[in-house]
């Protein structure tokens, strides 16, 4: 509990989650809590989103409508990512509807 399920809910927090969303979060994409390392896969994914001027409200919404966003390999992100950079597309949270389209 400690060491999984409290640090993840801080983070989401920290990403401006509301109570509601964290729980539907949790709720819809259960692995969250214990699947993945927070340091090492989680945080990376979002700086990825940061990188491509996703606000974080942007962030924030497209995890909640769709956590399991989180289980793509950072790879698929950045390559994903960088494509709809360079083609303008990632003015708004459509461009998480791409990457669910597109599995490799």
């Amino acid at each position: 509990l400690e060491e999984n399920l409290k640090p993840r809910i801080h983070w989401l927090k920290e990403l401006g989650m509301d109570n509601s969303q964290v729980v539907k979060t949790i709720m819809n994409f259960p692995h969250l809590l214990g699947s993945y390392s927070l340091e090492e896969n989680l945080k990376p994914k979002v700086q990825i989103l940061r990188q491509h001027d996703f606000t974080a409200n942007q962030i924030v919404r497209a995890l909640a409508i769709c956590p399991q966003l989180l289980s793509y390999s950072s790879k698929r992100w950045s390559d994903r990512f960088g494509v709809l950079h360079a083609s303008g597309v990632l003015k708004n949270h459509t461009a998480f509807a791409f990457m669910k389209l597109t599995d490799a």
